[in-house]
């Protein structure tokens, strides 16, 4: 039960901050403010840092992780989009990023409740990628 949910949990993990860099990497398009951008920069990158630290723990478990889903994935570009053609703005997307994190905070509290056996060191990961979304959503605040 421990290694079944240490590598959901995981791969839950993976999928999630997929979606952020990929998320961050889009917003950076439309970024005219360059402390917005040093934000989005700085949680680029230590998102990508956990990133290795998810897959190290994967690859112990001989687990590839996992992708976002189509639909989400879908979704969030329709959304985003959408958003930005009608105002492109520093605050549209510090806006969109703000609700991007929060539905990361709330997907990844609610794998870390449901995938209570894992393992402590992957729990870890997870609060660390939370705390990070939570940063980032503080950090952002003041543009919208």
């Amino acid at each position: 039960m421990i290694e079944q949910d240490t590598v959901k949990l995981l791969r839950e993990c993976d999928a999630g901050i997929r979606m952020g860099i990929s998320s961050i990497e889009e917003m950076l398009g439309y970024t005219k403010n360059q402390e917005l951008r040093d934000v989005l920069t700085g949680c680029r990158s230590t998102h990508g840092k956990l990133q290795e630290d998810i897959n190290e723990q994967l690859n112990r478990f001989h687990d590839e992780g996992k992708e976002p889903a189509a639909m989400a994935k879908g979704m969030s570009w329709l959304k985003t989009n959408m958003k930005l053609a009608m105002d492109d703005s520093d605050s549209t997307v510090a806006d969109l990023v703000t609700d991007g994190c929060n539905m990361g905070i709330k997907s990844l509290s609610r794998y870390l409740n449901q995938y209570q056996a894992a393992d402590e060191k992957s729990k870890s990961l997870a609060k660390r990628l939370i705390s990070s979304e939570e940063k980032l959503v503080t950090d952002v605040r003041r543009f919208l």
